[in-house]
């Protein structure tokens, strides 16, 4: 058998991780027995929900049951105890960085307001990453579901707070509606503001998904791009321009996007150039965390310790990471793949 390094140890950067997505199923069922809510059983059978989101039904279920999971969370402890749980999974799968995405106006009904909404995430954000010593940021998404006017809002309070922990702005939510283009205002706010853009693409849809994001909202990492592989010119692109992909593989192959694991083109994106970082998308609703993925590509797609190291790099490459911890953790990944094989 051959001795391989554990990818739990591989230091790396967490880049795609929702914010209700993060949570524990067990914490899910004691915050709805603490509020009273009623799941229904594909959120309380203790395995992962049967999904498929390539079609209108499938995408309206695994958003009602992401919905339902969300209005567990209902006041400020709830939200410290997602984030604290959160940064506790990912140093668990070696994680030394993480940007969790938000869209605070799914919370502010029951938190306030929009503002103390994305005030009591960024204090929970702080305070866990102070008290686990795991680096912690805040990617604000937009909704593609609602107006471009509310992302416009959401960009500037982006903006706002990003002296207080806010590195990113996104775009979330079903690709199949609304226009890239109808959001690029928003995300021109942003990114005047010295944020990061980060919208999905590239996975409910084609690769056109992915070059408007590319030319309409300027994006240097794009949510999942998986798709991008099926269009050779703009794998080049997306290499020449050193742009992400945040790939997700247990969520493509739980949504439908593709069958298998083994499916998920992982080895055309990085043989392309393509920088990735792979990420757990919704671990509670997918069923697997950060470390998982990186399993995936070894066992699945034949990455060697050498190739995983260079993923792991990539994601810390991509983060938006103060230069001193991403030194820090590119100068562990050397030290990860210097050291013996363990099992």
């Amino acid at each position: 058998m051959e001795r391989v390094r554990d990818v739990r140890e591989l230091p790396k950067a967490h880049l795609h991780l929702h914010f209700t997505g993060s949570m524990r199923p067990s914490t899910l069922l004691e915050l709805a027995d603490k509020h009273g809510v009623h799941l229904p059983e594909a959120l309380t059978g203790g395995t992962p929900p049967k999904l498929r989101a390539t079609d209108e039904r499938g995408w309206f279920r695994f958003q009602r049951l992401y919905d339902m999971a969300r209005s567990c969370l209902r006041d400020p402890e709830d939200i410290q105890r997602l984030v604290r749980e959160a940064a506790e999974e990912d140093i668990r799968d070696g994680s030394g960085w993480l940007e969790i995405q938000v869209d605070p106006t799914s919370y502010a009904p029951r938190l306030g307001g929009l503002i103390p909404a994305l005030e009591i995430i960024l204090d929970a954000v702080e305070t866990a990453s102070r008290e686990t010593g795991l680096g912690m940021r805040v990617l604000v998404a937009a909704n593609r579901m609602k107006h471009p006017l509310d992302a416009r809002t959401l960009a500037r309070l982006a903006v706002r707070y990003a002296d207080r922990g806010v590195v990113g702005f996104g775009l979330s939510n079903d690709e199949r509606r609304g226009m890239a283009r109808d959001f690029d205002r928003a995300f021109a706010i942003a990114r005047e503001g010295g944020l990061l853009a980060a919208p999905h693409g590239g996975e409910l849809t084609g690769p056109a998904s992915v070059r408007d994001c590319l030319d309409d909202l300027h994006a240097r990492r794009i949510g999942h791009g998986v798709r991008a592989a099926e269009d050779p010119r703009l794998l080049r692109q997306l290499a020449e321009r050193g742009v992400t992909c945040e790939v997700c593989p247990a969520s493509n192959v739980a949504l439908g996007v593709y069958e298998k694991p083994e499916d998920v083109p992982l080895r055309t994106l990085y043989d392309a150039g393509v920088p990735m970082a792979l990420g757990a998308d919704d671990p509670l609703l997918f069923g697997s965390r950060l470390a998982a993925q990186y399993e995936i590509a070894r066992h699945d797609h034949g990455f060697d310790d050498t190739e995983l190291a260079e993923l792991a790099r990539q994601s810390v490459r991509a983060s938006a990471a103060p230069a001193n911890v991403r030194e820090k953790l590119l100068a562990d990944v050397d030290r990860w793949l210097a050291g013996p094989p363990t099992g």
